[in-house]
C-alpha cells in the first residue's frame, strides 16, 4: 500500500481530524497524550513502511540488513572508539607494532576487491547491463539474487574498511583521524547499506564496480610498499593512481547525472540528491590534491612528504618507513620548517 494509506490509517477512531490539528497549546499546559500517541503512530507507520514495505524482501534475512539498528550500533561504537575511547586508552601506551597485520590486510583487500570487480563483469556488464539506465531486477531468480548478494558483499567490505581508522588509533596516529576520514568511512557504510536495502543492483552497481577496480590498484600499491619499502619512492605510482581516482569520481558523477534526463528510467531518482553532491565534492577535493602535489611548485622536502597517495579522500602517510592506509594530514609543517632552515641548500618542484 502507498504511504498515504499508511498515514491515513492512523486517523481511524478520530471523528473529527480538526480536534487533532487545530489544537493550540495554552501557556502552562502540556500537549495532550493523544497527540503524542498520534505522532508516535505516524513515526512507527513510516518506519514500518520504509523498512519493510518498500525495501527489497530478498535481503531482509541477511546479516545486518533486516533493520538499520545493528549497523547504527557498529558505527556508533566505531565513532566512540576512534574519537574518544581509543585515544584515551592509548594515551599512556606505546604504539602497537602491527605492520604485518596491515600488510596482510592490504592483501585481503586486493583479493576481495578483485572478486567484486570480476563478479560485476560476469553478472552485470558482460550480460548487457546498461551504463545509462539499468532498473533493478527484484525477481527471485538466480542472476538477480546473485547480483544483490554481490552488492551485499560490497557493503561488508565497506564495514571492513573501518579498520583503517582503528589501525591509526592503535599506532597512535590520531592526527590522521580527521573529520574527512571519519566522514568518508561512516558515510560509505550508511550509503551502501541503503543501496542494498532498497535497490541492490541496477544502475547503482557501477559505483561498486569501478570503485572495486580502483581499490585493487590502490591496495596492490599499499601491499607492495608495506612488503618492500623501496617502492614508496616511485612517485609515478602515486601520480597515476591519483589520476585514476579522479577519473573514478568523474565517471560515477556522469553515470548518475544522466538519470536526470531520463524520466522514463525505472531506477529510483532519490539517490541522486546524495550521490551527485558527494561525488562532485570528492572530485574537486582530488583535483585540488593533485594540483598541490604534482603541479604547484613547492620545496622539494615538502614534495617528498606531501605527495602521498590519497585513498577515497583519505591520503596515505608514512610510518617507520612503511606505507599504510591513511589520510594526508602531512608532516608538511615540520617539513616546511626544515626547508626554511635549509632553504639555501634544497629547492625543487613537484
Amino acid at each position: 500500500r502507498g504511504l498515504s494509506n499508511v498515514l491515513s490509517s492512523n486517523w481511524s477512531g478520530h471523528t473529527d481530524r480538526r480536534d487533532c490539528v487545530s489544537h493550540k497549546k495554552k501557556k502552562g499546559t502540556t500537549i495532550p497524550a493523544t497527540h503524542k500517541m498520534l505522532v508516535l503512530g505516524y513515526l512507527a507507520s513510516f518506519y514500518h513502511y520504509v523498512n519493510y514495505e518498500v525495501s527489497d524482501p530478498r535481503v531482509n534475512d541477511w546479516f545486518l540488513m533486516k533493520t538499520p539498528w545493528p549497523g547504527v550500533t557498529i558505527l556508533g561504537l566505531y565513532l566512540m572508539f576512534v574519537l574518544k575511547w581509543g585515544p584515551k586508552w592509548m594515551a599512556n601506551r606505546k604504539p602497537f607494532q602491527i605492520d604485518t597485520i596491515i600488510k596482510y590486510y592490504n592483501l585481503l583487500q586486493v583479493v576481495l576487491c578483485t572478486y567484486l570487480f570480476v563478479e560485476g563483469l560476469r553478472l552485470g556488464y558482460l550480460r548487457g547491463y546498461s551504463f545509462l539506465c539499468q532498473p533493478v531486477d527484484y525477481s527471485p531468480t538466480e542472476i538477480p539474487i546473485s547480483i544483490a548478494r554481490r552488492c551485499y558483499y560490497y557493503f561488508l567490505v565497506k564495514v571492513l574498511d573501518l579498520l583503517d581508522t582503528i589501525f591509526f588509533v592503535l599506532r597512535k596516529k590520531q592526527n590522521q583521524v580527521s573529520f574527512l576520514h571519519v566522514y568518508h568511512h561512516t558515510g560509505m557504510v550508511m550509503l551502501i547499506w541503503s543501496g542494498v536495502k532498497w535497490f541492490p543492483g541496477g544502475h547503482g552497481v557501477f559505483m561498486g564496480f569501478i570503485n572495486s577496480f580502483v581499490h585493487v590498484v590502490m591496495y596492490s600499491y599499499y601491499f607492495l610498499t608495506s612488503a618492500n619499502p623501496k617502492y614508496k619512492n616511485n612517485l609515478w605510482w602515486k601520480k597515476y593512481i591519483t589520476q585514476l581516482q579522479i577519473i573514478q569520481f568523474g565517471m560515477i558523477f556522469l553515470q548518475w547525472f544522466v538519470l536526470l534526463f531520463q524520466p522514463n528510467c525505472a531506477f529510483p531518482k532519490w539517490p541522486l540528491f546524495v550521490i551527485l553532491p558527494q561525488n562532485l565534492f570528492m572530485f574537486c577535493l582530488f583535483l585540488d590534491f593533485y594540483y598541490q602535489s604534482y603541479i604547484k611548485k613547492k620545496p622539494a622536502a615538502a614534495v617528498r612528504r606531501s605527495s602521498e597517495l590519497p585513498q577515497n579522500g583519505i591520503h596515505t602517510s608514512e610510518s617507520n618507513g612503511k606505507a599504510i592506509n591513511g589520510e594526508y594530514k602531512g608532516k608538511l609543517a615540520s617539513a616546511t620548517d626544515c626547508t626554511k632552515r635549509n632553504s639555501s641548500k634544497e629547492v625543487g618542484t613537484s
